[in-house]
């Protein structure tokens, strides 16, 4: 049996990559369960807004013939606040899953390697949601800003920023400190982070193409079969193809974890906050006990 993934030490590229997916697949059940239990709110409000707009977008195109002008525009906006719902429901439901990834890793390392309990999770998500909520608007407003001049200064700051969270949670800070420390982390190690969060985006592009092609395939044989009616798409098929899209979302928590772990690393390698952890723990019962877990 694998011992347990211990969060807080200096990895390089590989064993970031590695170590991530070892996490994940040690801590896969409750790393699931409790995305169910904090982001399926979230998971639910968008899979519901995604096959309404489908129906909506499909019932307008079908009957575009028989609106006048006021009742085509009433109906435009409809389907424009059903947009602006369903994008509103995605950011906050990507804040929901960052945090409860986070918050359980940030107990997974209190705990001395063991699993939190709902509880636990529960307590420290309603205390971060709102703060890591409001913190990543003005990041991505920064970011945005960044993108406009020459799309450059947005990738570097936002291969800064994604530590941001991390910083927030595990050390229990303001955004002001967590927006300093991320700079100061980053130094000289830019290059390594970013590339560890591109080999994981590639790796999550692929698994999200992989459960996409079944979409596809459903979706372009309804059209197929519906050639005459013109219903290019139906209620069974919209409710479907919502449900593998919100799979996609899961996926979602292996670049929470690789960017934890990229935050534990930079810490590790400037500060080495475990080991000084390990050394005032130096022969209390707590520590003996999990050095004994590690050896088994």
């Amino acid at each position: 049996m694998d011992s347990n993934i211990e969060l807080a030490k200096p990895r390089d590229f590989g064993e970031t990559i590695n170590d991530t997916f070892a996490f994940i697949k040690q801590n896969f059940k409750p790393l699931l369960k409790y995305f169910f239990i904090f982001c399926g709110f979230f998971v639910a409000a968008t899979c519901a807004l995604t096959v309404l707009i489908e129906v909506k977008a499909v019932t307008f195109a079908n009957n575009v013939d028989s609106f006048n002008d006021s009742n085509s525009l009433s109906r435009v906006f409809s389907l424009l606040g059903v947009y602006f719902l369903l994008f509103l429901f995605i950011a906050l439901e990507y804040v929901a899953i960052n945090v409860t990834v986070l918050c359980f890793m940030t107990l997974y390392k209190q705990k001395q390697n063991t699993i939190p309990t709902t509880e636990e999770v529960w307590g420290y998500f309603k205390y971060y949601y709102l703060r890591v909520l409001g913190s990543s608007i003005l990041l991505y407003i920064l970011i945005c800003i960044g993108m406009v001049f020459c799309l450059l200064p947005g990738i570097y700051l936002a291969i800064i920023f994604a530590l941001v969270p991390p910083i927030m949670i595990m050390e229990n800070a303001s955004f002001g400190y967590a927006f300093n420390q991320s700079f100061r982390l980053i130094k000289d190690n830019w290059w390594t982070t970013f590339g560890v969060i591109v080999v994981v985006y590639i790796i999550l592009y692929v698994l999200n193409l992989a459960v996409s092609i079944p979409s596809m395939i459903l979706g372009a044989g309804n059209v197929f079969l519906h050639l005459r009616d013109g219903n290019a798409i139906t209620l069974p098929v919209a409710i479907v193809t919502s449900v593998l899209q919100a799979v996609q979302y899961v996926f979602h928590i292996l670049i929470v974890v690789a960017v934890g772990l990229c935050y534990f690393n930079l810490t590790e390698s400037k500060e080495g906050t475990g080991l000084l952890e390990r050394i005032n723990q130096f022969g209390t019962g707590e520590s003996q006990t999990d050095t004994t877990q590690e050896e088994y």
